[in-house]
């Protein structure tokens, strides 16, 4: 098929591109020049040579019958696209400008896991189970590639039943590797806050500790170590919930509580929810999972049933809340040691899901010794569909619809995807499906 191409929008050069592969390290293709991009000639490089400048077609680009005719170039098998597109656009399969590749390398961002464990002395199986059972975790979460920090935050103690000034207890001690050393110290990926967590309180703690308030520091009996310090600002967050209890403070309230006496004490302060901006986005996209007592699919005041007959305190509905709400996995306490191995796997798994690439890809050297035209250069999202992202001028020109910028205008050397361009990466990602591509050798299609 010949399509007529107006000379504003003629590509320049022969595209390669390079794709992100999943699931750990993802492959960033850049594609070699294959097939003529116009004319059908295959002598042309797709880049300008360093030292010709050229970026003009020659004349042997333009059909026979067409040549002297300056307004209009004739090119087999190159669909027409037009200046002015929106931000992102579909593309068919014959948009791509050529097909080999070099291969470049993209990891995922980091994660940070962190483990609230209720104290309580009921809680002594399921904490036993917790300590047999991290080190694995960790492990199986490093094993899919992936950049790992564990935070815990619960009582901590070389001996599992403790004496504090409110009663009885049950402790957690994690043992190395994970920990730093056999007495429960904290590791280069591990960091252990010392929060004596209250049956009804874990999310109040949480939340406490995180921003050191009134009644929640090291000092302070419900309180622990400051940690936040140890999450990373680009790492996605999972957070694990190990109770047999209800929470006090609410699902909303978690998330958006805006700040001040706590809602349920008021001799303790709270600082906002985690998804307030005052966070500025740390735990935007955080994924919630929970061991808890909740024993029915569809009815979330249903407890679970103990083996003996018995049942938990409560069902954990606002755990339930979390779950659904930001997609992480549950098992019932009631289900004992059974419950344990599947769960590890199952929170692994959804770390793995939840966790996110970067948006800042670096754009590999062309072959040949060749150099980057910037102004032939596209930026493709490919999953169940591919989408075609339009080129604005920086961060600032971003908009709701997405885009893409250079780090360096005049010597760019990495694309970075506007926020919802990024977004939409991710999503194809956690669909299993996520690649993309950097297009070189047409001109570069505005946002």
């Amino acid at each position: 098929m010949t399509f007529t191409v107006p000379p504003s929008h003629r590509p320049r050069r022969r595209g390669t591109r390079w794709g992100v592969s999943r699931p750990h390290v993802f492959a960033l293709s850049l594609l070699a020049f294959l097939p003529a991009c116009a004319g059908g000639s295959s002598e042309r490089p797709f880049v300008a040579p360093a030292d010709s400048g050229a970026l003009d077609a020659s004349p042997r680009d333009v059909a026979p019958e067409d040549r002297g005719a300056p307004e209009v170039a004739v090119y087999p098998d190159i669909p027409m696209l037009p200046r002015d597109v929106p931000t992102d656009i579909s593309l068919g399969a014959d948009a791509a400008c050529s097909r080999s590749r070099v291969a470049a390398q993209v990891e995922r961002l980091p994660v940070d896991i962190i483990w609230m464990v209720d104290n309580s002395i009921s809680m002594a199986p399921a904490i036993d189970e917790v300590i047999r059972g991290l080190n694995t975790f960790a492990a199986l979460v490093g094993s899919r590639g992936l950049d790992y920090r564990v935070v815990m935050l619960s009582l901590r103690n070389v001996q599992r039943n403790v004496t504090v000034p409110e009663g009885r207890r049950y402790a957690v001690c994690i043992p190395p590797p994970l920990a730093g050393d056999s007495r429960c110290g904290n590791g280069p990926r591990f960091f252990h806050s010392s929060v004596d967590v209250r049956s009804t309180q874990p999310l109040e703690q949480l939340l406490g500790t995180l921003g050191q308030t009134m009644g929640y520091t090291d000092a302070d009996p419900r309180g622990g170590e400051a940690w936040r310090d140890f999450l990373r600002p680009a790492a996605t967050k999972s957070i694990v919930v190990v109770t047999d209890d209800q929470s006090r403070l609410s699902a909303d309230q978690f998330e958006t509580f805006r700040g001040g006496t706590n809602p349920n004490s008021r001799t303790f302060d709270l600082p906002p929810g985690l998804l307030d901006p005052s966070w500025e986005g740390l735990f935007t996209g955080y994924s919630f999972s929970g061991i808890y007592g909740w024993g029915d699919e569809s009815n979330p005041a249903v407890r679970c049933t103990y083996p003996g007959g018995s049942s938990p305190s409560a069902s954990g509905s606002v755990y339930t809340t979390l779950v659904s709400r930001r997609g992480g996995v549950r098992a019932r306490i009631c289900d004992g040691s059974a419950a344990w191995g599947p769960f590890f796997d199952r929170i692994a798994t959804a770390v793995e899901r939840n966790s996110r690439i970067a948006c800042d890809l670096a754009i590999p050297p062309p072959p040949g010794g060749s150099v980057l035209d910037p102004r032939l250069v596209n930026v493709v999202v490919r999953g169940a569909s591919e989408t075609l992202i339009g080129k604005v001028a920086n961060a600032a020109a971003c908009r709701a619809t997405g885009g893409w910028y250079y780090d360096n205008e005049a010597r760019p050397t990495r694309v970075n995807l506007c926020p919802a361009s990024c977004e939409r990466a991710n999503a194809e990602l956690r669909a299993g499906s996520a690649a993309i591509e950097v297009q070189f050798g047409c001109i570069t299609i505005p946002g």
